[in-house]
């Protein structure tokens, strides 16, 4: 495609990212609760890999092999975020940042929503999801070579490693018997954050398919965005605090288990 037409593709990507937005914060607004969000947050991403296909005329088997393999992470972990939010109701992150709105700058629900959840979800969203834009523009190479392949089973592993651990941390706080203690079997005494690592891998996967094009290869703010996403702003550093507070064992469980990438647990001294 020419520069023209990707422009063109990317900013009607962008436009309904913004819509669908301002739509779901006015559903948030009127529930007063933005938690549902993080699920459409993956399942918009899903949503620009469509568009961009519907849109985009660019070599179709790649196409599909980035539209196949978002749509798989997107479904699978937004039907996941969806329904732990009907299971478990608002996210303790958004009561406490609506209440303080509130009571430090005299906020109403509406405003603070919008400005502080919902404001920056559209550029967020559409720049994470560059690789399934930009992968599917570009008509050459007209063929999937070492680097796509490898690409697609990398993404593939990173969508079955972190379903694994979503359903490992599910089962584990569904037991009655679990409740104030700290996982550390199975995925999560290799890592403590595996279902991030997952989600990175996933995403990494993705854009080593798009960046057999030349298009491809500028996508790759999208994955780097979402490893400071995950790592540094919105991931595990807004909760860990608090379960140092509140889990028994837990800063033990951070001294001898590696934060993101999964590696043998290290003794720790007594």
């Amino acid at each position: 495609m020419l520069l023209p037409a990707i422009l063109q593709v990317l900013a009607i990507n962008f436009a309904l990212c913004v819509a669908g937005f301002l739509i779901l914060w006015l559903i948030a607004w009127a529930i007063r609760d933005p938690t549902f969000v993080d699920s459409f947050w993956a399942l918009g991403m899903g949503g620009l890999a469509i568009s961009t296909y519907v849109q985009a005329w660019g070599y179709r088997p790649r196409q599909q092999l980035l539209v196949a393999l978002c749509c798989a992470w997107a479904v699978r972990l937004g039907l996941h975020l969806f329904l732990r939010w009907r299971a478990h109701g608002p996210d303790r992150r958004y009561v406490r940042m609506m209440e303080k709105a509130k009571a430090e700058r005299g906020w109403g629900y509406g405003q603070a929503s919008l400005r502080l959840v919902f404001l920056l979800q559209a550029p967020l969203m559409w720049t994470v999801a560059l690789p399934v834009q930009l992968g599917q523009v570009d008509c050459t190479p007209a063929r999937i070579g070492w680097l796509g392949w490898t690409g697609a089973a990398v993404s593939a592993f990173g969508i079955l490693y972190e379903a694994i651990a979503d359903y490992q941390v599910t089962v584990f706080r569904s037991n009655p018997a679990n409740a104030g203690k700290v996982l550390d079997s199975g995925l999560w005494r290799w890592s403590q954050h595996p279902n991030y690592f997952g989600d990175i891998i996933s995403w990494i996967g993705l854009y080593l398919i798009a960046a057999e094009t030349h298009s491809g290869l500028l996508a790759l703010p999208g994955p780097v965005l979402l490893t400071l996403i995950l790592t540094r702003y919105s991931g595990g550093s807004t909760y860990e605090r608090r379960l140092a507070k509140t889990r028994p064992g837990y800063d033990d469980y951070q001294r001898r288990t590696s934060s993101l990438i999964p590696w043998p647990p290290k003794p720790v001294e007594v």
